[in-house]
C-alpha cells in the first residue's frame, strides 16, 4: 500500500542580496555607485531631469497618501527660506562678476 505524500508549502528562503541586512546592502550598494562615479558612468542628472524627477516622486507619494501636507506656517516658512537662498546666490554672484570686473 502506498502512502500519499500531504505536501506542504515550501516558501523559499531569501538568496542574495535579499538575504543580506539593510546595512550591508547598503553598503554594496554605495561601492557600486562610487565605483561608477570614478568609472564616469553614473548618471549625472541636469536640472530639467531632477525636477521631473521631482515631480514624479510627489504624484506618486500624493497618490500613495503619503506625502507630506504642509501647514500653512510651514509653507510660509519654506517660501522664505528659498527666497533668502535665492537672494544670496544672486548678491554672491553680482559680488563675483564686479571682483572679476575690477581685476
Amino acid at each position: 500500500m502506498k502512502k500519499s505524500k500531504v505536501e506542504t508549502p515550501v516558501t523559499p528562503r531569501p538568496r542574495g542580496f535579499a538575504a543580506m541586512s539593510p546595512e550591508k546592502q547598503k553598503a554594496i550598494a554605495s561601492l557600486g555607485g562610487r565605483a561608477a562615479h570614478e568609472r564616469g558612468t553614473a548618471h549625472q542628472f541636469n536640472s530639467d531631469e531632477a525636477r521631473e524627477a521631482g515631480r514624479k516622486g510627489g504624484r506618486a507619494a500624493h497618490a500613495r497618501g503619503t506625502a507630506h501636507q504642509f501647514t500653512p506656517e510651514e509653507a510660509r516658512e519654506a517660501g522664505r527660506k528659498g527666497g533668502r537662498r535665492s537672494a544670496e546666490a544672486r548678491a554672491e554672484a553680482r559680488a563675483a562678476s564686479q571682483a572679476r570686473q575690477a581685476s
